[in-house]
């Protein structure tokens, strides 16, 4: 990155709205109107907020992989690397959540705690009979086992507490339970419906981008679930 780029980055962040929409989206990528909802922002004020991120490269916009109406927008946590404004704090209890529970949010889990960063567990909205075999083995690669228990059903799930901090990672789920402010969601696609090994392996990539940020809790020892 040059100079100018990195300039050009730091006066994009240098005005209060921009930092606050960067700060909201270190956790949970958001669509435009739940932005404007969380920091009270008319809907023409953040989209020319959005747009002076967009320039710069530290946003993107796609459309929902559920329903193609709706726009998300997620940070280039890469690009904001060097600029990151706030420090984040790993939750030491996290619960990921997708809609059959059978790759994205056991590949979830299975990363949080094979990096030390506290307890981890998974759930589905309609889980299937067992979790699919291209997350198996996806995760031998990263030398990690998702043996054990199955998937789960969310209602099925009796050890949710306050502390726990729920993670949507499907926007199927996201946008059919419309879940409070405090879940964050990370819109990452469907492993499954490609159904080939890079597939998998790019849910990875992006579970451990997303996941990159939060410091590892050195106290903590590998919980299963």
């Amino acid at each position: 990155m040059t100079l100018d780029d990195r300039a050009r980055l730091h006066a994009a962040l240098g005005e209060r709205a921009r930092l606050a929409i960067v700060d909201d989206l270190l956790t949970s990528d958001r669509s435009p109107a739940e932005l404007g909802e969380r920091l009270g922002m008319r809907s023409n004020l953040l989209a020319r907020h959005l747009d002076v991120l967009e320039q710069v490269g530290l946003i993107r916009r796609w459309s929902s992989a559920a329903d193609g109406r709706r726009k998300y927008v997620r940070l280039d946590l890469t690009r904001l690397a060097r600029v990151q404004p706030i420090e984040l704090t790993a939750p030491r209890r996290v619960l990921f959540v997708c809609t059959q529970n059978t790759a994205r949010s056991p590949l979830a889990a299975a990363l949080w705690r094979h990096a030390g960063r506290g307890e981890a567990s998974s759930a589905g909205l309609r889980p299937a009979p067992r979790v699919h075999a291209g997350a198996v083995a996806a995760a031998r690669r990263r030398g990690m086992d998702l043996g054990g228990g199955g998937p789960r059903a969310l209602d099925d799930v009796t050890d949710l507490t306050p502390a726990t901090q729920v993670i949507t990672v499907c926007d199927s789920v996201h946008e059919e339970l419309e879940p409070p402010a405090s879940w964050w969601h990370w819109s990452v696609p469907d492993p499954v419906e490609v159904g080939t090994r890079q597939a998998f392996d790019d849910a990875i990539a992006q579970l451990v981008e997303r996941m990159a940020h939060f410091p590892v809790q050195h106290d903590t020892g590998e919980h299963h679930s």
